[in-house]
């Protein structure tokens, strides 16, 4: 059951964002328990890495200039194409927060599943995971009214939780655990994960529905916000590595699209303003539209470069 789950991942996220909205008060019951989720899919994540290839991987400047790029830059655009916009100061800080935001940890396992590098995607997932409370926090001092205040203790113990934690829990594993028996367990959990992963389409969509129920022109506006950012991002990402190669190109719009909007609320919170929430919503269908997205676009392209 579960390995049939896990072949058709790519639809069953659609489905779960769908099913998500169309039951907003179950969506709502679920988010309280989604950081919990995140810490423990984070950790099975990185548990399924090879942990020295990972470290010699994050010792290579061109992935944390890739990290730069995700953070910084696609701050700096998408933030500049949103005050052009005139776009609300609520509006704006929500789309800093995204900015800042690191990759999905589930991004290794779609680059995966379209025959890309996922050692490297987790690489540039953690990098940019890193980054993210820096730019974070930049972010938040730009974008936040002028009496903005940051309770640094929690912001730091917030960080060592959720992002932290699962690196350490998973370096202790690989340290004293045989890696022949933590293959073997990692084998079993790797099924669970996407079930993990299909409750964050589904928890995370509540607030953007109860923002259709209110204001079917908000909803859509939303919905527009959204795609919008998606695109951008995916976009941003394939033209900027495109004179590498065509999977380099296409591994960093995966990477750049997917953001785990989730980890950055659950470091910020409050602090991100009342759009963030909806906004995070509203992500949720066109990120997880993105894996098949990916898949039908990488086989186009490469055919297309197969007859060059």
């Amino acid at each position: 059951m579960i390995s049939l789950l896990s072949k058709h991942s790519s639809a069953l996220l659609i489905v779960a964002a769908i099913l998500g909205f169309l039951f907003p008060d179950t969506s709502f019951a679920l988010f309280p328990v989604l950081p919990y989720i995140l810490f423990f899919l984070m950790l099975f994540t990185l548990l399924g890495m090879p942990q020295a290839l990972l470290v010699k991987q994050l010792f290579n400047s061109e992935i944390w200039l890739y990290a730069l790029f995700h953070s910084a830059l696609l701050t700096l655009i998408s933030c500049s194409v949103a005050m052009l916009l005139n776009a609300s100061p609520e509006l704006l800080l929500a789309i800093a927060g995204v900015a800042a935001t690191g990759s999905l940890f589930a991004t290794p396992a779609i680059a995966r599943s379209v025959g890309l590098d996922a050692l490297k995607a987790m690489a540039m997932t953690i990098a940019s995971t890193l980054l993210m409370p820096i730019i974070l926090y930049i972010n938040l001092i730009v974008f936040q009214d002028e009496h903005f205040t940051l309770d640094m203790q929690s912001y730091l113990q917030r960080l060592v939780i959720f992002i932290f934690g699962p690196m350490l829990f998973s370096a202790l594993c690989y340290r004293f655990i045989p890696h022949h028996l933590l293959h073997r367990v990692h084998g079993k959990l790797s099924q669970v994960t996407i079930i993990l992963v299909l409750a964050f389409p589904f928890g995370l969509i509540g607030p953007f529905r109860e923002v259709f129920n209110n204001s079917l022109t908000d909803g859509f506006f939303f919905l527009l916000i959204g795609l919008v950012i998606c695109g951008l991002y995916f976009f941003a990402g394939y033209l900027c590595y495109r004179r590498a190669d065509l999977d380099q190109s296409l591994l960093a719009a995966i990477t750049s699209a997917n953001r785990n909007v989730l980890l950055t609320f659950t470091v910020a919170g409050s602090y991100l303003g009342p759009d963030y929430l909806v906004l995070m919503g509203a992500l949720q269908l066109p990120t997880y539209c993105l894996p098949l997205f990916v898949k039908n676009i990488y086989k186009f392209t490469g055919k297309m470069d197969d007859t060059q």
